[in-house]
């Protein structure tokens, strides 16, 4: 026993460094600028039995989904059936997966012919098929528009590509050269987690087993421990979204947190009947929101699935939280968003006696494509940020990634080099942010002109209708805007969630919301030195 708690850091910051190998390794190799650039993709490693051992610091809006999607791969291919340089793929939302673009790759990591791990990589791909260009289809009523649904199948054997699958996912993309060069990048993650955790556990010899349990074992037991330091009870806290796509119909998030001694229960019972439209979040979607918050408690704690012990949850079936199939999902990224802050948000009522203000909880995700004047199609996805909510302590955050998101922005000078687009305006978005004691972050403002050609545009966005709430008697936050300026001076706004065609000339401007205040303006707020003693 005392070997293994020697052993125990050494290993921790093994597997962490091995898992963020992963990720830097896939990111460099990407052909898409969305996961290049945007960050948009997450590694992990795994124990053959499902249970997640350490993941990248990179994206919490696709860490947590990983676990489910593990477990859908088991489910079919076991972990004693895996051979050396297998690899399996997959992104139905009801096999563990999240929306179709997020392709899913699994290799086992074999001693001998013994799986001992499993390495994982998620990327947002740019392309699966489905109605619109992007795979993102802000107006789907149905998982089959929104592209090439895939169960958990092989996909190399001995290293090798099967060919039919990957004939069949070219030929359903609208970028399909992206689509094999972000696999292969995957693929390279995947294989350098392989050889370093076989390393490490050859190295670490027949400890290792032990180890990771262990590693399991002590976060749990903090997660634990930071549960105690919380009085019983229970709080709730609800938002809502901007409609679903197909109305504009707000669409309640509602969560329940029930804490007793060691032990939470996370509710979202009360939360709006499944959607028409592609809002709905899959069960394996809001794995990625129950672990960024249970991951809060104790962000000292190994990085690893051991704090999910403690938690209970509930997603009442038929709910947007947990669609029965065919629901569309592509657009989930706002529910969980707001699925997160609103138990961030629930938490610090019992947790704190100065509640938090909201963060914005927007991720617009733009979906760009067209058909340049010399005949040549085109097609980038964009991620912009919004603003964070302020607290007891200072200010939010100006143009920051929230809650569930880790996304980067893409530069300007990527985007002009791969889309014939101009960004006109790229900077924080003033006045956006809750006015108080404290100011909740403000937004971003881009414009992009269409040089070129004509397009479409599908635009994911949210809080056009509702705001970030502040705290305190801080305000709240300012909505999010979107239009398109047309060369003929005409503008048409956008809602939430649209699908609009542009051609040459044309000006898109999205405006992201910002975080609530925190405080009533007037507040007289004392530094510590002015505390009594």
């Amino acid at each position: 026993m005392n070997e293994h708690l020697i052993l125990m850091e050494p290993v921790r910051l093994a597997l962490q460094g091995i898992v963020d190998r992963m990720q830097s390794r896939m990111m460099r190799a990407a052909y898409s600028s969305i996961a290049r650039e945007g960050g948009d993709c997450a590694a992990a490693v795994f124990l053959p039995d499902g249970r997640l051992l350490a993941q990248a610091r990179s994206l919490p809006l696709l860490l947590g989904s990983l676990i489910p999607a593990i477990a859908g791969v088991l489910q079919r291919f076991p972990a004693q059936q895996m051979a050396e340089g297998d690899a399996y793929l997959m992104n139905d939302p009801w096999s563990g997966g999240t929306h179709l673009p997020d392709l899913i790759v699994v290799r086992p990591i074999m001693s001998g012919t013994t799986t001992i791990a499993l390495a994982a990589a998620i990327l947002h791909h740019q392309d699966v098929g489905g109605m619109t260009a992007g795979s993102i289809p802000p107006d789907a009523t149905d998982i089959h528009q929104e592209g090439l649904r895939i169960p958990p199948v092989r996909w190399r054997a001995a290293g090798v590509v099967d060919d039919n699958v990957e004939t069949l996912l070219t030929a359903n993309s609208r970028t399909p050269g992206n689509l094999v060069g972000d696999l292969n990048a995957q693929w390279s993650a995947v294989s350098l987690g392989a050889r370093e955790t076989a390393a490490l556990r050859q190295r670490t010899g027949a400890a290792f087993g032990a180890v990771c349990d262990a590693l399991l074992a002590q976060s749990e037991r903090m997660t634990r421990d930071a549960l105690r330091q919380v009085p019983d009870g229970a709080w709730q806290w609800e938002d809502q979204l901007d409609g679903d796509g197909i109305t504009d119909t707000p669409v309640r998030i509602a969560v329940s947190l029930r804490k007793q001694g060691d032990a939470l229960t996370i509710d979202f019972t009360g939360s709006s009947a499944q959607t028409r439209g592609p809002v709905n979040a899959s069960p394996s979607s809001m794995m990625s929101a129950i672990l960024f918050f249970m991951r809060s408690l104790t962000p000292h704690a190994p990085n690893n699935a051991g704090c999910l012990a403690p938690a209970t949850w509930v997603l009442p079936e038929g709910s947007v939280v947990n669609p029965r199939l065919p629901a569309a999902v592509n657009a989930r990224t706002a529910t969980l968003k707001l699925a997160c802050n609103a138990m961030l948000s629930a938490w610090s009522l019992g947790a704190s006696r100065e509640p938090l203000a909201s963060n914005a909880g927007v991720a617009t995700v733009l979906s760009l494509g067209g058909t340049a004047a010399n005949g040549q199609r085109w097609l980038m996805t964009e991620i912009i940020a919004s603003g964070a909510g302020a607290s007891a302590s200072g200010d939010g955050t100006s143009g920051i990634s929230t809650d569930v998101g880790n996304a980067r922005n893409t530069p300007v000078e990527v985007i002009e080099t791969e889309a014939p687009l101009r960004v006109q305006t790229y900077a924080i978005r003033e006045g956006s942010g809750g006015v108080g004691s404290f100011a909740g972050g403000h937004g971003v403002q881009r414009a992009y002109l269409l040089l070129e050609g004509h397009g479409s545009v599908s635009y994911r966005g949210e809080r056009h209708v509702s705001r970030a709430r502040g705290s305190q008697g801080g305000g709240d936050g300012a909505p999010s805007a979107a239009r398109i300026e047309r060369a003929d001076g005409r503008i048409d706004v956008l809602p939430a969630r649209a699908r609009v065609e542009w051609s040459a000339g044309d000006r898109l401007v999205i405006e992201t919301a910002g975080g609530g205040a925190w405080g009533a303006p007037d507040r007289v707020l004392m530094t510590p030195k002015d505390q009594p003693t």
